[in-house]
């Protein structure tokens, strides 16, 4: 069998000719002044993406032991103005979004024009309810063309708003609404995923329930189920639009570039949630300039990211990205595979896309079915292919760079981090050939270093394995967590004095493209969605039955990882199917369907050092199979333990 090509390059030569960064040669350059004239090269970037209604006093101010990040101080600008009011000139009559629903029956198709009209209603909407500059709102929508509209609508009057994933159940959403204590609850009746009824205003009755600041809820009738709302505190979107004395233009709120713009929740390694803030300055020229450059956007394009805009990227990639730069979004609310196989290529011929970036879970599923559905559709609109939200193993990526993308369509593949508001390390299509299972090369004003797990010491060889840091501040980086600063610091800036710690591992090849190994934190990344570790042991440990619970990634064929749940039981609980039924019911009850536990093995206890420590290292070899590779056990002080935890995983491989 020959051997694979080190790198791929079918499709650079049309590439290099046309995109926005040609070569290697020019990205280099433009990186280093980057890096060494921070203030000179964002300040060219602000100009040129955005509107500002004052220009900012000076460009950057940081302080990274202290969690301080500042950039373009004294400017102002709102990022509603710079989606919608300066494209009405020559883009009113364009496409901003074109929304396709569960149900494939269902489309809309709405201008900027149009999203400006509703967009500016709402705002009124949420005055006349008493919201003002900095209040907080929490939006649990469906994949609808309100949700951006939700979101611009806050943006516009300077409310800070939350985007809630709508997977979120139970706990899990009311602590994220008790932690940003909004004032408003946008959300819908339901919502439609796989033919299937989402009932969201239940999960968020109940939410309410454990208690909140919330004072009203805006319901959008999109399944028509007839609720009867309270009249003290919940609303009907459609009815409170069309009051006949609201205002039909709401001017922008002028907004300080590090004024908050939204907060989005991050899992956290001790079960509590991160509320991270992004604002209207750095985070909207960030995920401007890296929609723009990633994909090389022209203005004809159409781009769809699969993405929920529950997650950061979907945020970026499917609202604030897109819109600043005036360009047309697919925006999707059911599921890839309903109601048939080839459901994603139906719509990429229906819409004419041209960029797809979607993560690798998705790929894998749809490679498992096999390149007939590819080519029984006419996908020649394709420009771009992209990846996000973990590493795409090669298998996967050479199945979609030469089924899919037919070899001239690049393959971004992306690294980023809720955190980071936008690309950190990425694939540029007209700068290099491409290696599959890497993230390339870093973005702009981004200055990654590996160092050395055991020694702090940069890595001082090709491919050594380590900690990937961040050097200095580029404009998307969050600026804190919301009411816990001191956690904002110990989490990111305390671990390696003067660096920005991403808790992830990789490396650096002889080449100079980076691989991202995965975490080395206590969170699992299942299909590109970062659950922590804690919250659902948390979750398992609700059961009566369950005495203590760990849980950890191991790999998986189609979600990157998996979760493995070591669950010990009180004494003389029985064993059964049906409990372990019963404790993944809870967790999703209690978080939602993305926490799916994958496999349960009984434990009669865990392995811990003399202090008691849980010794996860060892927990994750044994999930992932690999026995003979546990290394040092002699820290686990009671080696039963360990011999029985290896021969229960045994059996479960041999089932």
């Amino acid at each position: 069998m020959a051997d694979k090509p080190k790198w791929y390059n079918a499709h650079f030569e049309a590439c290099r000719t046309t995109a926005h960064i040609r070569g290697i040669d020019e990205y280099l350059h433009l990186h280093r002044r980057s890096i060494e004239d921070p203030e000179g090269f964002w300040a060219e970037q602000a100009a040129t993406y955005l509107s500002w209604e004052k220009k900012w006093d000076f460009v950057l101010r940081y302080d990274f032991e202290v969690g301080r990040i500042e950039w373009f101080g004294g400017g102002i600008l709102n990022a509603s103005y710079n989606c919608l009011d300066r494209h009405l000139d020559q883009r009113a009559d364009k496409t901003a979004y074109f929304w396709e629903g569960d149900d494939p029956s269902q489309s809309l198709t709405i201008t900027y024009r149009e999203l400006y009209h509703r967009v500016n209603r709402l705002a009124a909407v949420l005055q006349a309810r008493g919201i003002r500059r900095g209040d907080r709102v929490a939006i649990y929508l469906p994949m609808i063309v309100e949700l951006p509209v939700a979101m611009l609508a806050c943006a516009r009057i300077g409310a800070v708003h939350c985007v809630i994933f709508s997977g979120y159940r139970g706990e899990s959403l009311a602590a994220r609404i008790r932690d940003c204590r909004p004032r408003v609850v946008i959300t819908a009746d339901a919502g439609m995923r796989g033919g299937k009824l989402v009932r969201l205003k239940e999960q968020v009755d109940e939410a309410l329930r454990m208690g909140s600041s919330v004072e009203t809820v805006i319901v959008f009738d999109r399944a028509g189920l007839g609720l009867q709302l309270d009249g003290m505190r919940e609303i009907w979107w459609h009815e409170a639009i069309e009051a006949p004395s609201l205002p039909s233009f709401v001017p922008p709120e002028p907004m300080g570039a590090e004024d908050p713009l939204f907060i989005m929740y991050a899992p956290g390694a001790i079960g509590r949630p991160k509320g991270l803030v992004h604002t209207h300055g750095g985070y909207l020229l960030y995920s401007a300039m890296t929609t723009r450059l990633t994909f090389d956007t022209r203005e004809d394009d159409r781009l769809w990211c699969t993405s929920d805009i529950g997650w950061v990227v979907g945020h970026s990639y499917g609202v604030y990205g897109p819109l600043a730069n005036g360009l047309t979004s697919l925006l999707f609310e059911g599921a890839l595979r309903y109601p048939s196989c080839d459901r994603v290529w139906q719509i990429l011929e229906k819409y004419r896309v041209t960029t797809l970036y979607t993560s690798p879970t998705p790929i894998r599923y749809l490679a498992a079915l096999g390149s007939r559905f590819v080519d029984e559709h006419d996908l020649t609109s394709l420009r771009v292919l992209g990846s996000v939200g973990e590493r795409l193993n090669p298998e996967a990526w050479e199945w979609y760079y030469h089924e899919v993308g037919k070899d001239r369509c690049p393959i971004v593949d992306t690294w980023l981090q809720t955190e980071s508001g936008g690309h950190m390390i990425t694939a540029f299509p007209g700068v290099a050939p491409l290696k599959p299972g890497s993230c390339s090369f870093p973005f702009f004003g981004v200055d990654p270093i590996i160092l050395d797990a055991d020694t702090g010491e940069e890595a001082t060889f090709p491919n050594q394995e380590g900690v990937l840091c961040i050097r200095r501040p580029w404009p998307g980086m969050c600026r804190t967590i919301y009411g816990d600063h001191e956690r904002f610091v110990e989490t990111y800036f305390a671990r390696v004095w003067g660096m920005y710690f991403t808790g992830d591992s990789g490396r650096k090849d002889e080449d100079g493209y980076y691989w991202i190994s995965g975490r080395i934190d206590d969170v699992i990344n299942v299909s590109g969605h970062r659950i922590g570790t804690a919250e659902v042991e948390s979750a398992l440990s609700r059961h009566e039955l369950v005495a203590e619970a760990a849980v950890v990634g191991f790999p998986h064929p189609l979600k990157g990882q998996g979760m493995y749940a070591f669950v010990s039981l009180v004494s003389d609980a029985p064993r059964s199917e049906e409990l372990k039924r019963e404790l993944t019911d809870l967790v999703r009850a209690t978080i939602g369907p993305i926490a799916t536990i994958d496999l349960l093995q009984w434990v009669d206890g865990l392995p811990r050092t003399r202090s008691g420590k849980v010794v996860r290292r060892v927990l994750q070899k044994i999930a992932s199979g690999r026995l003979d590779e546990l290394g040092d056990t002699s820290i686990v002080s009671d080696p039963d333990v360990l011999e029985s935890l290896i021969r229960e995983r045994i059996q479960i491989i041999s089932a």
